[in-house]
């Protein structure tokens, strides 16, 4: 594998020398656990010496800095587009993608370390925009919570998208930051269909174990919007089916819904296309003639989503994200104690996992 062949990026805010490897071969050390829920996955645990990534300037990205404590993702969706990153490992894009997973041990130090850096200036973070930050290993490795931690105590402005439920462990993490800071949370749900969701997530959350944790954070005072992403050409995106999936976003009570077309980059397009001629061997021309043109469906295609789900999201009283806003997420405000009577008691945390 080719460690030693990742460079920090120039513009980076990191010490040291600009093109030095982000680690070394000698940093690397490989696991496996014996467990059910680990089985047959290999990690190869780093000591990262960069952790904030500038996204690069040709992006379609809304933000321009990323932290991303894990390489490869075990919840294995087949579009994944992230994929193609684990070939710069020399690593499969397929099915090492879903079970070899690079974990940087030391992010949360690092992170700290590099927000208190005179070079940084404080911009907004985006988490979970390359794989999982709440993926399985997140459970083992527990480094979100060191990570919120350090955004909380420089005040830095962030966001996360994630498909996991273990977000929820880090609730008062996320309450505490949201008090000195903006912080946006997104959960991604492109569908409802069980099916659908079974063969092209088989790693994730179900999407109603997903809604649950959009419930469960408007409950607890965070707003949650929710990416509707992807909708998927032919298997998801008849009128009925997005409206199912609007009207659960709704009822889930998401402050908002951003719906965005399933894209293939090279080394998802291959994975996704393999499945597809597997599961639904009838749809493989009309991708092939839908996505003639690259990684993006049409222009029209993209136009005609966006507008039904707009207008869905219209009906049921939501809206659509602004790209790249983080949302300040606010406690909810305390409920006075009854005008008579003994004085209400403390509040008491629920055990949410």
């Amino acid at each position: 594998m080719r460690w030693e062949n990742l460079t920090v990026e120039p513009a980076q805010p990191v010490h040291g020398r600009a093109d030095a490897a982000l680690f070394g071969t000698d940093a690397v050390t490989t696991r496996t656990f014996d467990t059910p829920e680990f089985r047959g996955i290999t990690f190869h645990e780093i000591r990262a010496r960069s952790i904030i990534n500038r996204v690069p300037g040709a992006s379609r990205m809304p933000f321009e800095w990323t932290v991303n404590p894990y390489r490869g993702c075990t919840h294995a969706c087949v579009y994944c587009f992230a994929r193609k990153t684990h070939s710069y490992l020399d690593l499969d894009t397929g099915a090492g993608f879903d079970t070899q997973i690079v974990v940087k041990v030391n992010a949360p130090e690092l992170l700290r370390r590099q927000l208190g850096s005179a070079r940084w200036q404080g911009e907004h973070i985006a988490m979970g925009t390359n794989v999982d930050c709440y993926q399985r290993a997140e459970g083992r490795y527990r480094l979100m919570p060191g990570i919120i931690a350090a955004l909380r105590d420089h005040a830095n402005p962030f966001s996360i998208l994630t498909k996991g439920t273990l977000i929820l462990r880090d609730l008062d993490l996320l309450k505490q930051a949201a008090e000195v800071t903006d912080v946006g949370i997104s959960v991604s749900v492109g569908f409802t269909d069980p099916d659908l969701w079974r063969t092209v997530e088989p790693g994730t959350p179900s999407p109603e174990r997903r809604l649950d944790v959009v419930r469960t954070l408007g409950e607890q005072g965070i707003g949650c919007g929710v990416l509707m992403a992807p909708v998927v050409p032919f298997l998801s995106d008849h009128p009925a089916q997005l409206r199912a999936t609007v009207r659960a976003i709704t009822a889930a009570g998401a402050t908002s819904v951003t719906p965005l077309v399933l894209h293939l980059r090279p080394g998802a397009r291959e994975w996704f296309m393999a499945w597809l001629g597997q599961h639904h061997p009838h749809l493989v021309r009309r991708y092939e003639r839908l996505y003639a043109e690259g990684a993006y469906a049409p222009k029209w295609y993209q136009r005609r989503i966006t507008r039904q789900v707009h207008e869905l999201a219209r009906e049921y009283g939501i809206g659509p994200t602004r790209p790249g806003m983080p949302r300040r997420v606010r406690p909810p405000e305390p409920v006075p104690p009854p005008a008579h009577g003994p004085e209400a008691a403390e509040p008491v945390q629920l055990t949410l996992i």
